[in-house]
């Protein structure tokens, strides 16, 4: 009997932009510090995408170049781009579209994924299902963001928090038993009101009045969103370990989003997991929002071993939030 297909991850890619936006720097655009940011959010510095007229799509074209390159194979060769992203080049036009054309994955067909900071977790999700169906044999997923677009950085309570940039992974089918083994997804629009972009949208298009008002930037309920975010993440990424009897001792990494170094801290408490199990890199690019979860996976990607059991965990607006349970497919040569 032909063993089941399971959908493995088998190449990682990423890119951030060079301008490094430091709480230093931000103490003299807002009424903020450096010692209050560090000790709320775990967070040092971001990364910006300041050169006009590149938008969301050339951070996620480099990441994809970045990974064709490590894995050594042909744009050609992808069948299917997900494009996890909140942050589109523009409504309608699909920027993942875009992104295939550009690095001559032309036999491709790619969508956008819109899951706030879930868009990446709910994206592996989609490309898993399709490996694992046998359609296609390489599902290229990218997550990228170009959260400076949205934030106004007058505002101390968001600027401080966002960044810039942008991850891809490889899935293709694998027979070892490998990769996605498990899901919990959730959602709950109660968080509708929490965290958002007022304008713009079906319900208030733009007009002189919403960009007079600054209407077109992100508003974020911080300690609303910080409460669900704490009992939603830690919740479902207990609830996988306990379904697949999986004690602290069989983890060994946590990927979770990178939005809040607390809520990272209270996520690998609540799974028992000791602290060099936990995968940091918050304090370099901030909340990326869809390249939180890619980017974690190149900065650490050497630490992995074939077999490694890895939880992903992540929750974003709307609310969003789930837990996936992986197994690493390869050994990285250092």
């Amino acid at each position: 009997m032909a063993n089941k297909i399971t959908a493995a991850i088998t190449a990682v890619g990423s890119y951030v932009p060079d301008y490094v936006l430091s709480n230093k720097v931000l103490e003299t655009m807002v009424d903020t510090n450096d010692e209050w940011i560090t000790t709320r959010t775990g967070i040092k510095e971001r990364r910006l995408l300041k050169e006009k007229g590149k938008g969301t799509s050339f951070l996620a074209i480099k990441a994809a170049q970045n990974l064709l390159e490590k894995r050594g194979i042909k744009a050609e060769e992808i069948d299917l781009i997900i494009m996890a992203t909140a942050t589109p080049d523009m409504p309608v036009a699909i920027t993942g579209v875009y992104v295939a054309t550009q690095i001559g994955a032309v036999n491709a067909f790619a969508f956008d994924l819109q899951a706030a900071c879930s868009s990446f977790l709910f994206g592996m999700s989609v490309a898993a299902t399709y490996i694992e169906s046998g359609r296609y044999k390489k599902v290229l997923l990218i997550g990228a963001d170009k959260m400076s677009s949205i934030i106004d950085y007058t505002d101390r309570a968001t600027c401080i928090i966002f960044g810039d940039g942008a991850g891809a992974v490889l899935f293709e089918p694998n027979e070892e038993g490998l990769g996605f083994q498990d899901e919990i997804l959730r959602s709950d629009g109660i968080g509708r009101e929490y965290l958002k972009i007022d304008a713009g949208g079906s319900i208030l298009p733009a007009s002189e009045d919403t960009v007079k008002n600054n209407q077109h930037f992100v508003f974020q309920d911080g300690k609303t969103v910080f409460k669900y975010a704490v009992s939603g993440m830690a919740d479902v990424s207990e609830k996988i370990m306990q379904r697949n009897h999986l004690s602290h001792d069989d983890v060994q990494w946590l990927v979770a989003h990178q939005a809040n170094l607390r809520i990272i801290d209270a996520t690998a408490n609540r799974m028992g997991l000791d602290q060099s199990k936990v995968l940091v890199n918050i304090e370099k690019y901030g909340n990326t929002t869809s390249a939180t979860l890619p980017l974690v996976l190149c900065d650490f990607e050497k630490n992995f071993k074939k077999g490694d059991n890895l939880i992903f965990a992540a929750f974003g607006g709307g609310f969003t939030w789930g837990a996936i349970y992986l197994k690493w497919a390869y050994n990285t040569e250092n």
